[in-house]
């Protein structure tokens, strides 16, 4: 039985921007797995459309900078892509909550293996140490490459 979790998105400043409910699914060393519904109004994405209760399938990492969310349509479950978020790694803040820190760009990989890279003005843009950059390059790198020779993340 999955237990209730509580998502947190902050900006590159730490700042809450974003919370919603969940379903922890698994917790291990390196990972946390939630289910989610998506709870907006119908938005059209990419050549798709995120539905209001899409299933949400969302991976999080405690030592990666990046999380992944596998997208489901709500009436078939058929997959609808992979939303890819460069974000510093995963905080547990309670058993029941985690918080991650978006640094804006992103990866969106369409069920055939189309990468688009997201959001690079906006990543151009923060106040981000040299550091920070480096490794959020990084992990847009990373995911590339998992996507070009898996094909589907690890879950």
């Amino acid at each position: 039985m999955s237990q209730p979790i509580t998502v947190v998105k902050r900006n590159s400043k730490g700042e809450e921007v974003w919370q919603y409910s969940g379903s922890l699914l698994r917790r291990e060393t390196n990972k946390i797995v939630v289910e989610a519904r998506f709870r907006q109004p119908d938005l059209p994405f990419k050549g798709t459309v995120f539905r209001e209760g899409d299933r949400f399938v969302e991976i999080y990492y405690t030592d990666r900078w990046y999380n992944i969310f596998e997208i489901h349509d709500r009436e078939d479950d058929q997959l609808k892509g992979w939303y890819c978020n460069i974000a510093r790694p995963v905080v547990l803040e309670a058993d029941d909550r985690l918080s991650y820190i978006d640094l804006a760009l992103d990866l969106w990989v369409s069920p055939q293996g189309v990468q688009t890279i997201l959001d690079r003005d906006e990543f151009a843009a923060l106040p981000l140490d040299r550091q920070t950059r480096a490794r959020a390059r990084a992990a847009m790198d990373e995911l590339q490459r998992q996507f070009k020779i898996n094909k589907k993340p690890d879950f």
